[in-house]
């Protein structure tokens, strides 16, 4: 995308424009009109480290949301129309039979379909709550090193962005080295959320 050309178009929604973005980063989550490696420096190259971050969070959380929602609403039918079947056969079995820690590391991988993998997660047992905290905290790292990455550019700091692949990598082991922990939060939100929807069918 024309840097150029995004930046006209925001400038042009005035006060909108924080709107503006987060409604792009949003509709590539579900639509992938840009991709959002594009979304997420543009947003650290026009607003900077702080607001890029929080700007692209929100767009991302929502995007995520909706394809999950989508997927949980409408079923298999609705999913076969964006995904195709050896893709949701591939990971619908890997994510079944290996938890939400694998969900989490899927999440935190650079480049992994993430987009395809909330439509695929709505036809799980994924609890949204357990999903909205998986998929915001697995894209945070990303998000970062994207919107880093554009502050850097704009600034012709090319140097610092090696050390973000540093600190991504920090990330993924940490969450190795904690996996016991981080799965057992997921269990406790899953036991809460089914003890909740016992008592309102009660």
């Amino acid at each position: 995308m024309d840097r150029e050309k995004v930046k006209s178009f925001l400038d042009s929604l005035g006060p909108l424009s924080f709107l503006g973005f987060i409604l792009l980063q949003t509709l590539q989550v579900v639509a992938a009109p840009v991709p959002g490696e594009v979304t997420g420096f543009i947003g650290g190259y026009f607003y900077g480290p702080f607001l890029g971050i929080f700007l692209s969070t929100i767009g991302l959380t929502l995007g995520s949301l909706l394809n999950f929602s989508l997927s949980k609403t409408f079923g298999r039918p609705f999913v076969d129309k964006f995904v195709k079947k050896e893709t949701l056969d591939k990971y619908d079995y890997l994510l079944h039979h290996k938890g939400a820690f694998l969900v989490f590391l899927l999440f935190l991988i650079p480049g992994f379909p993430k987009d395809i993998l909330c439509y695929i997660l709505g036809l799980g047992h994924l609890s949204t709550r357990e999903f909205l905290v998986i998929s915001t905290v697995g894209r945070f790292a990303g998000t970062v090193l994207l919107t880093l990455g554009g502050t850097y550019i704009r600034h012709h700091q090319y140097y610092r962005f090696s050390l973000l692949l540093g600190v991504a990598i920090v990330i993924v082991f940490l969450s190795m080295v904690y996996k016991e922990k981080l799965e057992r939060v997921f269990r406790i939100l899953h036991v809460i959320s089914r003890r909740k929807a016992k008592k309102r069918q009660e």
